[in-house]
């Protein structure tokens, strides 16, 4: 069922059933989404839009859903040129198809997650974004045309070439491939960079604890 929902700071709107996002965000700012477990929404699992920023994803556990994530509200939508998203510790698992995440424009540090599962990609973008993957493990699927872990938006080779997207000390597995692309200077790294990345041999024991919390009042989660 829709309804009037608060989705911002400022921003009241209505949501029909089709907008059912797990977790939406509009216009915010300094966002923590932290040991969710999401699965099986009507549209995506989290939407970061209209110039939402400050944006930390962490320790979440993801199944069984087509459209994960999307950052960024249309190519057009330039506001989101500053947004700036951490998405770390999350373990992507069964069931999953694209977007984790999908970004436009803004600077995206994903770091130490664990992506077990998709059927199309596991990171894409458009409009420019700065992807800086970091310390993360890749399982690509058995199938012999899904093994790219990146996929390039709605522009030709020509232009894509250009955006800024990074792989360092990642873990490639069942013949995972990331796509580099861009210069990449030291300072627009330096933008999509939040924390320090592990090893991605510890991306296991890292996300071990992804997911909702089983915590009871006055003991320990």
């Amino acid at each position: 069922m829709g309804g009037m929902i608060r989705d911002g700071p400022d921003h009241t709107g209505m949501w029909i059933p089709s907008d059912g996002d797990a977790v939406a965000i509009f216009g915010g700012k300094n966002v923590w989404i932290d040991h969710c477990s999401l699965s099986n929404c009507d549209d995506g699992l989290i939407d970061a839009i209209h110039g939402s920023t400050a944006i930390t994803i962490s320790n979440n556990h993801m199944t069984h859903h087509d459209k994960v994530m999307l950052l960024g509200h249309s190519d057009s939508y330039t506001e989101d040129k500053n947004m700036q998203v951490t998405i770390a510790f999350n373990h992507f698992g069964e069931g999953l198809v694209q977007r984790m995440p999908r970004c436009r424009h803004g600077y995206f540090h994903v770091v130490n997650n664990d992506y077990t599962h998709w059927e199309m990609y596991a990171i894409g973008g458009s409009a420019s974004p700065t992807i800086y993957s970091q310390g993360n493990r890749f399982l690509a699927p058995d199938t012999r045309f899904n093994k790219e872990v990146t996929k390039h938006e709605d522009a030709p080779e020509s232009q894509w070439r250009d955006w800024n997207w990074r792989s360092e000390g990642d873990m490639l597995l069942n013949g995972a491939y990331f796509r580099q692309s861009g210069a990449g200077a030291p300072s627009t790294y330096a933008r999509a960079s939040s924390l320090s990345a592990r090893p991605s041999s510890l991306v296991g024991s890292i996300t071990t604890t992804a997911g909702a919390l089983s915590c009871r009042r006055g003991g320990h989660c």
